[in-house]
């Protein structure tokens, strides 16, 4: 098997393994361990290997990586002339992914290398990080009121579909659900859909608010706060399940100005035919004492 492979450097440029190049970036010239292994894991390096001119195999830890090694792999897939990848990232564990696209391989390589999302910090607003791998566990039945929802996600690979109201509507979603438009140009959410259960609107805001941006909701705060979950997803394409304890301002109630509630929520991120991402949002009140879904022995990365 004929097999090519190159090494992109954290700043951009592409140099062989074994070369005098790559152990110059390493800082190391005579390495008594797996140089190339290392450099991906720890130092940001994506390693490229070419297959018989069939398969391209691209190698790396999605966390170190910087924006200028990303770019310079993303040029070199959309040029290769190949339409086979392999996608291999570390991820608290090795992962793989194949795709037949290289439009799609370069797309998911950005959601993979995307920041992390850290939201300011707020007296108002606290999250917990669920097990959104319980959610999708084959093994399990759908007992939690997301999980027909988050399979779907999973099976369609995050294509958006005309169903989805009427996918909601047959699961006793459609209360609970959220639709939020991400345009690709200024990455300001817009509501798109917003289901009866929704109180904080209040009746009289729960039409009016479609088609408005969320940093502009009546309630400016959460609006700000809710609109960087909704753009961290669509930039990221990784799906969030949390545990939200918020003071609420509920329209309708002049006379509470705040309302401490704490709910569960399921954002999925979904591809669109145009250049718009739809983020579903999925939230209903849970009691204090509740919490996640259980992870499974075979959970994956959230």
């Amino acid at each position: 098997m004929n097999h090519l492979v190159m090494m992109a450097t954290p700043d951009g440029r592409w140099v062989l393994p074994a070369s005098d190049e790559f152990y110059d970036v390493l800082g190391d010239p005579e390495p008594d361990y797996d140089g190339v292994s290392f450099a991906v894991k720890n130092l940001g390096f994506i390693k490229i290997q070419v297959l018989d001119k069939a398969l391209i195999e691209i190698e790396l830890h999605p966390r170190n990586v910087e924006r200028r090694a990303l770019k310079a792999v993303q040029k070199q897939l959309l040029t290769s002339g190949v339409k086979l990848f392999r996608i291999k990232y570390f991820d608290g564990g090795w992962r793989s992914e194949i795709s037949a696209s290289a439009e799609h391989t370069v797309a998911r390589l950005g959601e993979l290398c995307a920041p992390v999302f850290r939201p300011a910090a707020s007296d108002r607003f606290a999250v917990e990080a669920g097990d959104f791998s319980a959610l999708i566990d084959e093994r399990a039945d759908d007992t939690h009121a997301f999980q027909p929802l988050a399979k779907k996600w999973r099976a369609s690979f995050a294509q958006f579909d005309p169903t989805m109201l009427s996918f909601a509507v047959g699961h006793d979603m459609l209360p609970l659900l959220a639709i939020i438009g991400v345009p690709p140009r200024d990455r300001n959410p817009v509501l798109r859909f917003l289901g009866p259960g929704h109180r904080w609107a209040g009746e009289d805001q729960a039409i009016s608010v479609i088609g408005s941006k969320v940093e502009s909701l009546p309630d400016q705060e959460y609006g700000k706060w809710a609109a960087g979950f909704y753009r961290s997803a669509a930039e990221s394409g990784q799906a969030r399940y949390d545990i939200v304890t918020a003071k609420m301002r509920f329209q309708g109630e002049p006379g509470v100005p705040q309302r401490q509630v704490r709910y569960e929520r399921l954002l999925l991120p979904w591809r669109t035919p145009s250049e718009d991402i739809f983020v579903t949002s999925c939230a209903r009140l849970v009691e204090k004492e509740a919490t996640p879904p259980a992870a499974s022995d075979n959970s994956v990365a959230k």
